[in-house]
């Protein structure tokens, strides 16, 4: 439930038709703080999960996410509506400050996915779908650099249209699926290896 301050400045703004409900609250947020409790409200659960999926410790996944809300409340002035959800920019600002985490404290990255997402990453190499082929991509996947993990993370496992991806990234989109593309002829030949060696 919004805070009644929160619910007039919101009307105010959407006299014009011109602001979405979401754009209304961001703009009256940046009018005044305090309203930022309703952003965080909409969407602490996504970006916990974001972040937990990411991490080996719910801890760590609790912690982090309250330094994202605090990061993108200190940085809401510099924010710009430019038609993108407001999840994308709090997503970037989660990258950035798992990136520094696991920089800086060199702690262990966790990789938190279901059967269905590494089934979606076989059937988009067009390979045959068993239990050691999935196991063999994951070995593959495990290995790859954080960047190149993060972007098979948000396509397959989380199922972001490369638009979002794109702007997550601070990218073109057709960059966003060329990388995508990059990255999954380098796992092909990596989990074949891993198929025929049984890792």
């Amino acid at each position: 439930m919004q805070p009644i301050e929160a619910r007039t400045t919101m009307q105010e703004l959407s006299g014009s038709t011109t602001y979405s409900q979401e754009e209304a609250m961001i703009l009256a947020a940046q009018k005044d703080l305090q309203l930022f409790s309703a952003l965080y409200e909409k969407y602490y659960g996504q970006i916990l999960k974001f972040v937990y999926q990411r991490v080996t410790t719910k801890e760590d996944a609790y912690d982090i996410a309250q330094q994202i809300f605090l990061q993108a409340m200190l940085s809401l002035h510099k924010y710009e509506i430019r038609g993108f959800p407001f999840s994308s920019w709090l997503y970037r600002i989660a990258l950035n400050e798992m990136n520094q985490l696991f920089r800086k404290n060199k702690k262990q990255r966790g990789i938190n996915l279901e059967e269905k997402h590494l089934k979606s990453i076989v059937e988009e190499l067009g390979a045959p779908d068993d239990e050691e082929r999935e196991n063999a991509i994951l070995g593959a996947l495990t290995g790859l650099p954080e960047d190149e993990f993060q972007l098979v993370e948000m396509r397959f496992f989380e199922a972001r249209p490369f638009k979002e991806i794109a702007e997550i990234l601070s990218i073109s989109e057709a960059n966003a699926k060329m990388r995508l593309y990059r990255i999954l002829e380098k796992i092909k030949p990596i989990a074949e290896k891993n198929l025929k060696t049984g890792r």
